[in-house]
C-alpha cells in the first residue's frame, strides 16, 4: 500500500498526495518516444505504415510523460476547452484537458452525438467526410485546444479548425502526438499553431 505525503492548506481541509514510487528516467526526444510506437506495414490497407500508440498508452511512465509534452506549449495561457478528433484524438485530448484545468469537447463522425449539432465536411481522396459536434459545446470567444493523435494530410484537423470557428470559438491551436511530415499536412494548417511531438 503506497503512503501518503499530506500537507495542511489554509482551510478546514487537508490536501493529501500519494508518495509516488521514483520515476524511471524522462523521455528527452522524439527518437525516444519512437521505441514506443509500433509500425504496422500495410494496414488499415497495403501499401500503408500504420503507427500504433497502444504500446506507447500501455507504459503507464511513458504515457505520463508524453500528456506532460502535449500540455507544456498550452501551460501558459491555457484554453477553456480541449477538442479532441474522434476516436484515439479522445486518448491525449482528454488527459490534457484535466492536465490543463480546461473542459473537454468531443469532435465526432456524422451521426454519433444525440443532440443537435453543427457540421463540417471534408475532402477525402475518394468522397466525403463529416465531422460534427453539439452545436452549445462552444461559447463564442473561448479559448479552444484542438488535439489528435496523428496529423497525416491535415484534413480532418483543419475541417475541425473550422468547425470551432463555426461556433466563434478562438482557435488557439492543434496539438498532435504524431505528425507525418511527409504528407505535408502542416500546409492546411497555415493559419494556425501547429505543434506535434513525433515527426515521420
Amino acid at each position: 500500500m503506497r503512503s501518503l505525503r499530506c500537507s495542511a492548506a489554509p482551510s478546514i481541509w487537508t490536501t493529501c498526495a500519494p508518495n509516488l514510487s521514483p520515476r524511471s528516467p524522462a523521455v528527452t526526444s522524439p527518437e525516444d518516444l519512437k521505441k514506443y510506437v509500433r509500425d504496422v506495414p500495410d494496414y488499415p490497407q497495403k501499401g500503408i505504415i500504420f503507427r500504433d500508440i497502444t504500446p506507447l498508452l500501455g507504459e503507464k511512465t511513458i504515457f505520463r510523460e508524453v500528456v506532460e509534452l502535449m500540455s507544456r506549449a498550452w501551460s501558459a495561457n491555457p484554453p477553456d476547452l480541449v477538442a479532441a478528433i474522434e476516436a484515439r484524438g479522445f486518448i491525449p485530448g482528454a488527459a490534457i484537458a484535466v492536465k490543463l484545468g480546461a473542459g473537454f469537447v468531443p469532435i465526432r463522425k456524422t451521426g454519433k452525438l444525440p443532440w443537435m449539432t453543427v457540421m463540417e465536411s471534408y475532402e477525402l481522396e475518394y468522397g466525403t467526410d463529416q465531422l460534427e459536434v453539439h452545436s452549445d459545446a462552444v461559447q463564442p470567444g473561448q479559448k479552444v485546444l484542438i488535439v489528435d493523435d496523428v496529423l497525416a494530410t491535415g484534413g480532418t484537423a483543419s475541417a475541425a479548425v473550422r468547425l470551432m470557428r463555426k461556433l466563434g470559438a478562438d482557435v488557439v491551436g492543434v496539438q498532435v502526438l504524431i505528425e507525418l511530415g511527409y504528407l505535408e499536412g502542416r500546409q492546411r494548417l497555415q493559419d494556425v499553431k501547429l505543434v506535434s511531438e513525433i515527426v515521420y
